[in-house]
Order: C-alpha cells, then structure tokens, then sequence
C-alpha cells in the first residue's frame, strides 16, 4: 500500500528551545573566511521527559512526510524551504544533498534557481541563499510551514504570507543569516537552518503534510512496476540550463550534472535523487522587471500538464494536476491512477514547454 506523509507529532514542538538539543558545531558554522561552510547534518534530539499522569502520546505515523522513508525518529517540526542560487557564481551550493525536496525553475535570463525543501534532516548550513520568485510561494503553499530566502520585490514577499507560510528574510533582519568572505556578493549570503527552525511562529510549528504519494518502498513505485528502463534524463529548462541525470545502480539514485560536469556539493559529493519528477508547465512575463530591465517570469504551476517521473532506474509519462496553491501537486498515469514514488528524496524539475524538452533514455 503506497503511504502519504502525515503530520508527526511528539512531546514537545520544534519552537521549544528546552526541549531540542542542536550541536554545538551548529553555533559556530562559518562566519569567517577561513571555514568552509559546513554541510553535515545538526544533531537533533527531543525532550524524553514527560508527565506520565498525562494521556498518552498518539500512535506516531512511521515515515517522514516529505519522503515517504520509514523512521523510529520522528520529530514534529515544520518544513523550511531555502530560495537557493544555481548560477555558475554559486557552484558549489552547500546542503543541497540534505534536502527533501528540491524545485528547480527558470528565472530572469534562462538561468535556474533552487527552492530547497527540508524536514526529515536540518543540515547546519545552506547557500547561497537569494531572492523570492513570483511562483515560489504557489509552490510551496502546501507544506504550510517557513520560507528563507534573502531579497525579493515587495509583491513577490506578499504573496509568500498571502498563502499562509511564514518569512524568514535577510532584508526584514531575520536571525540565521550571514555572509561569507571567500565568495563576492550577491553570491555569498548563507544560512543556518536550526536558526531559521527556531523562529516558528505558533501558527508554523508542526510538520507538513505529503506532498507526493510514496510507495511501502521502492520496488512497488509506479515507475519499477510499469515503466521503462531508463539510464538518463536529459532536461532542458533554457538555452543556458541543461541538467542532465544518470542512474547510478549502486547507490539506486540518479545522479546530476549541469550538461556535462558532475553537479557536487561543496563536500564534494554528486548531487542525486531517489526520484526525479519532470512537471511541463506555462511560463509567462509579469509586469516586473529585474534590476537590469530584464521581465521576470512567472512558471505556473496551478492548472495541469504532462510529466514524467522516474525512480528505480525507470520512467513512466504521467498528468500532474494542482488546483490551487494550498493544494499539493497530483500525479496520475494515463488510467487515472495515483502514481507513487520511491521513498527517498525527490527533484522537480518545472520544465517551461516554450523553452524546454525532455528526453529519456
């Protein structure tokens, strides 16, 4: 039976700072030039005390919401999506491999950003982080939770509230972000994300609902069950983006690369994913303009199209549909039935029809 991710709940939310223990290294996460910001996960651990004349807890759900993967550590704390850069200017990103989920979509001038989703794991760095886009909060709506990113036009910022997320940014002074001195700016503003977590508001302290359906594991995706064999993903967003993925049988993912050269973190580490889902949509010009005069698109993602969605080394065409902006985006097979993911973490690529195309292989 595929699961979905449901909001987990524990003795105590993320917003009490008694009852969560974050590693010191945390406190100390490269502020300076000589320390290469760090990628490795926080330590995060909840309060085991509690008054046993209470009710008892809840039976727990036992996977993570935004990963479908089965845990006996299940901590509830709301969703954080980071805004983060993916020009050549910011290559390596750092805590990329951390994420839940990562939307990539084009913006100004063809290139691509990054809106970088966690909750099963808070890595204690992540950047470059930069400005909020026109369709991120429609995007992200449905995990009712917090929004970082550093910049963005008045409307843009707006809209991330309007939806019901709450903002965390760089220019209203938000705790958590800082700026390094080995990279120039606009590309050096990084962040902490336990920081970020622990000003949750009372209305953003639970974990999120499922954004995807998940599979019990991986060999019962719809894409092993029904599909093809498929070793690459070739996707192209604009003439200046091509990202391409790989299956990699060893370590069942599919690894990327920005055209030719290995897309790593600044660890290294090639980027990959359990699943990598394809979403064809509409881009449009707003009626904003960027600091060089430049119309600033907007991808949109309330309606429906074509898809594609690989996991396990295979790939199935599939119709993503999403009503409004608190819904989460469905994806159905060419029967009507719900398609179901690997558990592990997810990319998406929202692949502007006018520009783009997909190919697989």
């Amino acid at each position: 039976m595929p699961t979905t991710g449901t909001p987990v709940r524990r003795r105590a939310p993320w917003g009490a700072l008694a009852a969560t223990v974050v590693s010191a290294s945390l406190l100390v996460a490269g502020c300076s030039s000589d320390s290469d910001p760090a990628s490795s996960t926080a330590e995060v651990t909840t309060d085991a005390t509690s008054d046993k004349s209470a009710a008892p807890d809840p039976a727990l759900p036992t996977t993570w919401a935004l990963t479908g993967v089965t845990s006996s550590e299940l901590v509830n704390r709301p969703a954080l999506a980071i805004k983060v850069e993916n020009s050549r200017e910011a290559r390596p990103q750092t805590g990329l491999e951390y994420s839940d989920v990562v939307w990539e979509e084009v913006v100004e001038g063809g290139i691509t950003r990054y809106i970088a989703v966690y909750h099963s794991q808070v890595p204690e760095t992540v950047g470059p982080i930069r400005s909020v886009r026109p369709m991120d909060a429609n995007i992200i709506a449905p995990t009712t939770g917090l929004m970082a990113f550093s910049g963005g036009q008045p409307p843009f910022v707006q809209s991330v509230s309007d939806v019901g997320l709450q903002v965390i940014s760089n220019d209203a002074g938000s705790a958590g972000f800082y700026r390094t001195k080995d990279r120039r700016a606009p590309h050096n503003v990084f962040g902490t994300p336990a920081t970020f977590l622990e000003q949750a508001d009372a209305a953003h302290q639970d974990s999120p609902k499922g954004e995807f359906l998940f599979a019990a594991d991986a060999a019962q995706a719809s894409a092993v069950v029904s599909g093809t064999p498929t070793s690459s993903i070739a996707v192209v967003m604009s003439a200046s983006s091509q990202p391409n993925w790989a299956w990699d049988e060893a370590s069942g993912t599919f690894l990327r690369s920005e055209g030719t050269t290995p897309a790593v973190s600044s660890t290294g580490a090639q980027l990959a994913a359990k699943n990598v889902v394809v979403l064809k949509v509409e881009m449009v010009n707003t009626e904003f303009l960027d600091p060089a005069g430049t119309p600033v698109p907007e991808t949109q993602v309330i309606g429906s199209g074509e898809a594609v969605v690989a996991s396990g080394g295979k790939s199935v065409t599939a119709t993503w549909t999403k009503p409004d902006a608190a819904s989460p985006f469905s994806l159905t097979a060419a029967d009507g039935t719900p398609i179901t993911l690997a558990p592990g973490n997810t990319w998406v690529e929202l692949m502007p029809t006018s520009s783009g195309s997909v190919t697989t292989g």
